[in-house]
């Protein structure tokens, strides 16, 4: 049976770390927040030096990006948190946060404990809240990653990324990678189409939204990452037949899974080996993630070097508010 999805208040009062209440530290950080620390080099924040700064709730708190329905996806991540449960001997609990903004937020503030951060956030949230990844879904060669796509109803007159000019397009909100921010950068650099001067921009919160609202025409174009589409297709949510690509990028990495900093190391370390010893045969995971059947490991500072780089020539900053 699917765990219920419930509502965290009284377990996020139990948490004992607070990022709005943690001392400034005079330490290496590169672009990390005043409240950590990055000694080794390695781009995400360090595990607190004293040990009194480390946590280990008798509850984890486990969330996954908001790109969909979240009931949907607390019966699909079920197998997986009985796995952690299993290895790490804590209860797990499914958290279904509606926005990147408030994913992020809940990490920040110590009430989440182990996510997957969509691509895009990734960098903010490793930045402003201590994130630090640890694994992306894989094939079986160990290859990860999603492509961009601007779509457009399948009889629209909109042929290439040229055709898009006075046009208006949907983007799903300005943290999302795919959603918004390899678009805007991709559409300026190749065919000279900048936000507000050469097209209009919208915003509907989420990729499947995008893609619903191409197939009924309510946008005449929209940007999306094409796994969400895929998996639409696969569930017949949308009819493939009513949406047609006219652009489709370089592979980027996909959602990012890790754990909060400021976890004990030990209870860490059990939760890379939930992630890196979950059997996916028979899964929802797998029947759901069509094409992925493992966790690979991955590192910030490489494999969201090609993220930076398209945060960087947006002129995004990664400032905590």
């Amino acid at each position: 049976m699917a765990r219920p999805i419930t509502t965290l208040a009284a377990l996020f009062a139990a948490c004992v770390f607070s990022a709005a209440t943690a001392q400034a530290q005079d330490c290496p950080r590169g672009d990390l927040d005043k409240m950590y620390c990055d000694s080794n080099g390695d781009m995400v924040a360090d595990t607190p030096a004293d040990p009194k700064q480390r946590v280990n709730p008798s509850v984890l708190v486990f969330a996954y990006t908001p790109v969909e329905d979240p009931a949907v996806y607390g019966k699909v991540w079920d197998g997986f948190i009985k796995h952690m449960e299993k290895l790490t001997g804590k209860k797990v609990v499914f958290f279904p946060v509606q926005s990147n903004a408030a994913e992020i937020e809940a990490m920040r503030s110590g009430r989440l404990h182990v996510a997957g951060f969509n691509t895009g956030s990734n960098p903010i949230a490793v930045n402003c809240a201590g994130f630090v990844p640890l694994a992306i879904m894989g094939g079986k060669n160990g290859e990860f990653g999603y492509e961009m796509e601007i779509i457009v109803p399948a009889d629209s007159a909109i042929k290439s990324p040229a055709d898009l000019k006075g046009k208006k397009i949907a983007f799903t909100e300005p943290t999302s990678n795919s959603g918004f921010k390899a678009p805007s950068a991709i559409l300026k650099a190749d065919f000279n189409l900048e936000k507000d001067r050469d097209y209009t921009a919208v915003f509907s919160g989420k990729h499947d939204n995008s893609v619903i609202g191409v197939a009924n025409k309510d946008y005449e174009a929209a940007a999306i990452a094409n796994e969400v589409m895929f998996r639409m297709f696969a569930r017949n949510v949308v009819d493939k037949a009513k949406i047609r690509t006219i652009y489709k990028s370089d592979t980027f990495p996909t959602t990012g899974y890790g754990v909060a900093h400021n976890l004990d190391p030990a209870l860490t370390e059990k939760i890379k080996e939930a992630f890196f010893t979950f059997p996916w045969e028979g899964s929802a995971l797998k029947a759901e993630f069509k094409g992925q059947d493992r966790f690979v490991p991955i590192t910030y500072k490489k494999d969201w070097n090609v993220i930076r780089k398209i945060d960087a020539a947006n002129g995004v900053k990664y400032s905590c508010k």
